[in-house]
C-alpha cells in the first residue's frame, strides 16, 4: 500500500472532474478523497497498490471529456488507512 498526495492542474472544476474520480477510484479499489481547491487545481489524496495508483495517475493525466489536464504533480506521503474514496465538497 502506498499513499500519493495529487494535484491536477488546468480546467479541472465545473467539468465533473471530482465525481468522475471518485467513480474510476471507486473502480480501481483506490482509497482517499478529492476536493477542488481555491486556485482552481484539484487536490487529490490516494491510497492504493502500486498498480492501481498507476493506473488512478494515468486517468487523472486524462480526466473527463471536458476537462484540460495541463499537469498532475504527485507525492509520496504518510498512508492513512482511508476506507473509502470521498468526494469533499469544500476544502478542509
Amino acid at each position: 500500500m502506498k499513499h500519493l498526495n495529487i494535484t491536477v492542474k488546468g480546467k479541472v472544476q465545473g467539468v465533473f472532474y471530482r465525481g468522475a474520480t471518485k467513480a474510476v477510484a471507486d473502480h480501481l479499489g483506490v482509497k482517499g478523497y478529492v476536493r477542488n481547491e481555491p486556485d482552481g487545481d484539484v487536490f487529490i489524496e490516494a491510497e492504493g497498490d502500486n498498480i492501481a495508483l498507476d493506473m488512478f495517475l494515468d486517468w487523472c493525466r486524462e480526466g473527463t471529456e471536458h476537462a484540460m489536464v495541463s499537469s498532475v504533480e504527485s507525492h509520496e506521503g504518510e498512508l492513512k488507512n482511508y476506507r473509502n474514496f470521498e468526494l469533499v465538497k469544500k476544502s478542509l
